[in-house]
């Protein structure tokens, strides 16, 4: 048996998604104006980056607190991994989503227009 460790009260799961969500769109946001500001990437990569990073964020910040409230709880190991293991997954799922889409809109023929617009500016 393995002995329940004290982490505390449980926090709220959903509060916690937002503050992570929150707190990597003011990290991944700055980041990606710095390197938008100095022309080693578009404003959309930027945009797009910034969002799927809150996103990620999001779900990792919510996987651990679930894992920690879990880990509080006797023989809660089980329920921790489990939560990592959900955490793990969504941030998988957001990646495979961004490489599918980019592969879709690169495929696309007005791509090739809206790249060369984009280069007018």
């Amino acid at each position: 048996m393995i002995p329940k460790i004290n982490t505390g009260e449980p926090r709220n799961v959903v509060g916690h998604v937002v503050s992570g969500a929150i707190a990597s769109a003011i990290i991944s946001g700055t980041i990606n104006y710095k390197k938008a500001t100095r022309a080693k990437i578009s404003t959309s990569e930027a945009v797009k980056d910034t969002v799927k990073k809150t996103a990620q964020g999001g779900i990792a910040t919510g996987s651990a607190i679930a894992a920690a409230n879990f880990l509080g709880q006797p023989n809660g190991l089980l329920k921790a991994l489990t939560a990592v293991s959900v955490g793990m997954a969504g941030i998988y799922a957001i990646e495979v989503l961004d490489d599918k889409l980019s592969e879709t809109y690169d495929e696309l023929p007005q791509m090739e227009e809206v790249n060369q617009l984009e280069g007018e500016e």
